[in-house]
């Protein structure tokens, strides 16, 4: 019997639940409602999702907590596809941050919807062809930094790590992956994300700047990652490729 991916909506609005519950299940897709973290834990302690769409406005605790309580949990594995107010950046950052695989604003399409989660699902499922470049190697050297591949740890000349979130690392690893060569938002967001940007959308500037302050990199005068004026980012450091320091 082929499989039938079956996801999880976690949303207050009662009226939204179901009807995007409603409108995945006629588009072939197994949902579950339920309607705070309490149900979310409850439903999860005894059956295994394909996908989680979390809202980050709820009472008591919120999306963003709930999502770093799965990513540091037994379903850290799970995607999770986050729904944020419109034009509210700190949210769509710390969603991100957090661990979740992409997000969409409200208010939103069905359509764009079921098409957002495909597409998390088919990312989930292969290895994204940016990270397939260098994955056998174990460090990637630049400046004074190194990045471990492997535990996904950056470290400094003094072998001090520096904990990056997801959304940090996969960020990076595409500025290493394509160092010297400018990349510009949509081109970002496609290799990070798997989507285009929209016209509000200002996750990876925000992203990049965060980025900075974990290598310590002057925004006003940066010696990694450069702005191109109308263009995007380049990483504007030579990346070296070392072998396995295991």
């Amino acid at each position: 019997m082929d499989h039938v991916d079956h996801i999880l909506i976690v949303d207050d609005d009662r009226e939204i639940r179901e009807l995007v519950g409603n409108y995945l299940k006629k588009n072939g897709l197994r949902t579950t409602v339920v309607a705070d973290g309490r149900q979310m834990r409850a439903f999860l302690e005894t059956t295994p999702v394909d996908l989680i769409v979390l809202d980050i406005m709820m009472p008591g605790d919120d999306g963003l907590l709930l999502c770093r309580e799965l990513r540091a949990g037994k379903h850290k594995a799970t995607p999770v596809l986050m729904l944020t107010a419109r034009n509210d950046e700190t949210d769509r950052i710390l969603g991100l941050e957090m661990g979740a695989d992409d997000y969409l604003v409200k208010p939103f399409a069905a359509r764009e919807l079921l098409a957002r989660i495909n597409a998390v699902l088919r990312r989930t499922r292969m290895l994204p062809p940016n990270l397939v470049v260098t994955e056998a190697s174990r460090l990637l050297a630049f400046g004074r930094w190194r990045l471990d591949t492997s535990a996904r740890h950056l470290l400094d000349a003094d072998g001090t790590m520096v904990a990056l979130s997801g959304a940090e690392y996969r960020l990076l690893r595409v500025f290493l992956d394509h160092p010297q060569r400018v990349l510009n938002r949509d081109q970002l967001l496609n290799l990070t994300q798997g989507r285009d940007a929209d016209l509000f959308d200002r996750s990876i500037d925000l992203l990049v700047s965060r980025l900075r302050q974990r290598l310590l990199d002057d925004a006003r005068e940066p010696a990694y990652i450069k702005t191109v004026r109308s263009e995007g980012y380049v990483f504007s450091l030579p990346v070296e490729i070392l072998g396995d320091q295991s």
